[in-house]
């Protein structure tokens, strides 16, 4: 089983930044997979950016070149570094860990709100 706690969502104007930690009850190197997930109201919950075990990343073409998925072991967190910020960017950020055969665990999410 695994804890995820979200922080460091706000209010900020278009074109700024914002960074999001996500902090884990278990050591990161040992999940498979965590990724950051996005909903926007009345929207579908939509994958945003991962990270694997062995480093490797990828990300939704709505972020790329603006947003940055990176970990820090010694910590057991993960963070979501987010340049450039637009209007569209406004949503709930939510935290995932994924163990393929084993579990699939979620934070409770954190409100990015860009705004001006």
């Amino acid at each position: 089983q695994v804890q995820l706690v979200e922080s460091g969502g706000g209010l900020v104007q278009p074109g700024g930044s914002l960074r999001l930690s996500c902090a884990s009850s278990r050591r990161i190197f040992t999940i498979n997979v965590m990724a950051w997930y996005r909903q926007a109201p009345g929207e579908q919950r939509e994958w945003v950016a991962t990270i694997t075990s062995s480093g490797s990343t990828n990300y939704a073409d709505s972020v790329k070149g603006r947003f940055t998925i990176s970990r820090d072991n010694a910590k057991n967190t993960v963070y979501l570094e987010m340049n450039s910020l637009k209007t569209e960017d406004t949503a709930v950020y939510y935290c995932n860990a994924r163990q393929g055969g084993t579990g699939d665990w979620w934070g409770q999410g954190t409100q990015v709100t860009v705004s001006s």
